[in-house]
């Protein structure tokens, strides 16, 4: 075996050690069984120790951890081997002052603030969590260290010229407690790596309270606001936990009636392109039947689908010179719900209720409520640059909000989407939402996605890709290309959703004049829904029996939490709702 050595010392890099320990895992070598074991589990420690350093990075002082280097030289002919250093019993431990710089590190519990007792601001909660990742980072490095000092002593019992002198007994029972030693270190090892685990969590979450609470302040008009007394700035992190939002939802028991304040918004209800001028569209909304038609004007109307006369629903029937007409005995009605015709009988004044009904850049909207239309419809348009390619409409059997919980959230991906767009996705150790503190929109971290809730029942989203399935950067504007989608769920029933679905994309042009793509769109998008509604009809099963479906919300779930803070908000009536700017 030709003669080579792996020596560490002060002056690498992290990921050196993980690229060197990867061609030692994978080079033909003629090491006995047990020291490969051995040195194979060093391997995977020293990657784990990588992302230690990542961690401890975030909030480690410079004083700490800039001799925290570590170097892999090369060996004669390129190659790996051990090399081990005999001598006195102390000779071994002397190895340690070759790594001393990096894990002569002071045990930072000594210098840990005092807090106990005390009601923390935000900045001392979070020098309390950088405090308990720098104790997780001085963990890990004595956890590694005691693995280098085994690895080395493993090294000089199997070295070719201590053999000499020991019996094969002897090395026997000296590699089984080595063993055994390197075990109890491996065991170790996942508890620091589950610390800083915690640790990071725990930061993340507090950032984000920090940040907010930083949007909140800069908001405020008010000069007596931006200076709070010392008795409502300083609060204990359980407080804060205690006031957060992730605790107060309930979501459970059978779906109840839709109140009506829900409905004093405007409604897509369907697209422009599927309803022609002798076409009907019949369509259900909170719970009532309505049908969709074009009047002689050419402008859609909505009346209620049900013929005055005899109950028979009217979209069995057809449309006439821009009346709808009943199947049953003819009466036809405008697009006010006015019967201006009623064959082999005198004309009564007879009308159906109507909904107001407009068509705004390629969809027809309406307004279910008892209130005044507002004057203005949202805009659904995609971004400029993009062209729309597919629009799709589904009838899901699920409750809508239900449908907006799953759509706004974006983590699930990794695991439910495994066949579809998501195949291939690795699963991010932090998935994070981030937006201000008054908003319904922001984007994902790690992912290129920008995502908004458009009340009352929209999502919309563009995510940057670089081939279909393939996301690219960390940002959508690092991306060059990108896809745009519009969900929206409309609430047919209580449990049951009018999906209409809105795909553009700013490339690839081409693709609208390819024949019978809108039936490749088509199959594509049920067969991400279908990965969803086995779940969410789950789901749905459990909270009509009186599950919580929001019981426990963490950080990646701030945007569908935010929707239901929102709708339970217009549902009590309040006047200013959340997460919106004042008027």
């Amino acid at each position: 075996m030709e003669s080579t050595f792996l020596h560490v010392a002060n002056h690498g890099r992290p990921a050196e050690i993980a690229r060197s320990t990867n061609l030692l895992s994978t080079k033909k070598t003629d090491f006995p069984l047990s020291l490969s074991l051995s040195l194979g589990f060093v391997c995977k420690v020293t990657n784990a120790m990588t992302a230690f350093a990542t961690a401890a990075a975030l909030s480690l002082p410079n004083s700490l951890f800039r001799s925290s280097k570590l170097n892999c030289k090369k060996g004669v002919r390129g190659g790996f081997g051990v090399f081990a250093v005999l001598g006195e019993e102390g000779g071994l431990l002397d190895k340690k002052s070759t790594w001393g710089p990096l894990f002569d590190v002071e045990d930072p519990r000594s210098k840990m603030p005092k807090f106990k007792g005390k009601f923390l601001d935000f900045y001392q909660a979070l020098e309390v969590a950088r405090y308990d990742i720098q104790y997780c980072d001085w963990r890990a490095r004595q956890d590694l260290l005691t693995i280098m000092i085994l690895h080395e002593k493993v090294v000089e019992v199997l070295n070719p010229l201590a053999r000499d002198y020991k019996s094969i007994g002897t090395m026997k029972k000296e590699l089984a407690e080595l063993q055994d030693e390197l075990a109890q270190a491996h065991r170790q090892v996942h508890i620091s790596e589950a610390r800083v685990a915690t640790a990071l969590d725990k930061l993340a979450y507090m950032e984000e309270l920090v940040n907010d609470r930083l949007l909140q302040d800069r908001n405020q008009a008010e000069p007596d606001q931006e200076s709070p007394s010392p008795s409502t700035s300083t609060q204990s992190l359980d407080t804060v936990k205690r006031k957060s939002p992730r605790k107060n939802l309930n979501v459970s028991g059978p779906v109840q009636p839709y109140h009506p304040r829900l409905k004093n918004f405007w409604y897509p209800v369907a697209f422009s392109t599927d309803l022609k001028d002798d076409t009907m569209v019949p369509i259900d909304c909170f719970e009532e039947s309505w049908v969709l038609f074009r009047g002689k004007d050419g402008k859609p109307g909505c009346v209620r689908n049900t013929c005055a006369h005899r109950a028979c629903p009217l979209h069995l029937g057809s449309v006439n010179d821009g009346r709808i007409q009943c199947p049953y005995h003819g009466w036809e009605y405008s697009t006010d719900g006015k019967c201006e015709k009623m064959p082999s009988t005198r004309l009564l004044d007879v009308k159906l209720k109507s909904l107001p009904c407009f068509e705004q850049e390629g969809m027809i909207w309406i307004w279910p409520g008892s209130d005044p239309p507002a004057a203005s419809l949202p805009s659904l348009q995609p971004p400029p640059g993009f062209q729309v390619h597919a629009e799709i409409v589904m009838e899901l059997p699920v409750e809508h909000g239900l449908l907006l919980d799953n759509l706004l959230d974006l983590a699930h991906a990794p695991f439910t989407h495994t066949s579809t767009f998501a195949k291939g996705w690795t699963v991010p150790s932090l998935v994070k939402f981030l937006t201000p503190a008054s908003g319904l929109q922001g984007y994902w971290d790690p992912y290129p996605i920008d995502m908004e809730f458009r009340p009352p029942c929209m999502v919309l989203s563009t995510i940057g890709i670089s081939k279909p399935g393939k996301l690219e950067g960390q940002s959508t504007r690092e991306c060059t290309t990108h896809l745009h989608q519009l969900h929206v769920c409309l609430p047919s029933s209580r449990q049951k959703t009018r999906l209409l679905y809105r795909m553009s994309l700013d490339f690839a042009a081409v693709l609208k004049h390819i024949p019978f793509m809108h039936y490749l769109w088509r199959h594509f998008a049920e067969q991400v829904l279908n990965e969803d509604l086995r779940l969410v009809l789950g789901q749905q099963e459990r909270m009509i029996n009186g599950a919580n479906v929001w019981n426990w919300p963490v950080s990646y779930d701030k945007l569908g939490v935010r929707y239901r803070l929102w709708r339970d908000a217009v549902e009590r009536g309040a006047k200013q709702l959340p997460f919106e700017k004042s008027t």
